[in-house]
């Protein structure tokens, strides 16, 4: 009785570790890469060759010929993925503040013009990982980008409007631009400083 026992339980243990631990992740995965290969890779960008960065990631652009993304959390390094996380401060922490004041303050010595500041510019993603700005937040940079590549505005508006996402599905989330497809396309369209 014993023995069949623990031959039952030896076989259900052998089915399902083989299940789960081998066919299953298995067949995620195909699955994956045939109807979403860009991101089952890491919607990985590459260019001339080289990997420079994931879509899904993003990146640290502090030059003023480029569109700057949200502040990162994480530390020592910005946008490091490996140690993703929030900064974990609630609206009323004093941190906070002055972490808001003194990205408030670096924007405005890059562009005195710069009256409003989208809140997304100034506040880290949960993450601290976030990709994307609103389009709100690409335009309020079009001036200080436009004056450090020698471009118009109309011109660098008009890239940021090619680059804008709308909501998943036309219903999920806001509105978007992704930092850096966009200054990948301020640099592939020669708008060089």
């Amino acid at each position: 009785m014993m023995k069949d026992t623990f031959k039952t339980a030896a076989i259900l243990v052998a089915t399902f570790t083989f299940l789960t631990g081998l066919v299953y992740p298995i067949a995620v995965t195909v699955i994956a890469r045939v109807a979403f290969p860009s991101a089952s890779s890491g919607s990985l960008v590459v260019r001339d060759g080289k990997t420079i960065g994931s879509s899904l990631i993003g990146q640290s652009f502090t030059k003023a010929e480029y569109f700057h993304g949200r502040p990162s959390a994480t530390s020592p390094v910005p946008c490091n993925a490996s140690s993703s996380s929030g900064s974990n401060l609630g609206q009323l922490n004093p941190a906070l503040r002055e972490a808001v004041a003194g990205r408030v303050d670096f924007l405005r010595q890059m562009d005195p013009n710069l009256t409003v500041v989208p809140v997304d510019l100034v506040t880290a993603s949960a993450s601290g990982l976030d990709p994307h700005i609103s389009p709100a937040s690409a335009n309020a940079q079009v001036a200080r980008v436009a004056k450090a590549r020698g471009k118009s505005e109309d011109e660098l508006r008009k890239l940021v409007a090619l680059h804008a996402e709308g909501r998943q599905f036309g219903l999920l989330g806001e509105p978007r631009v992704n930092v850096l497809l966009l200054n990948l396309a301020l640099d592939e369209a020669k708008l060089q400083p």
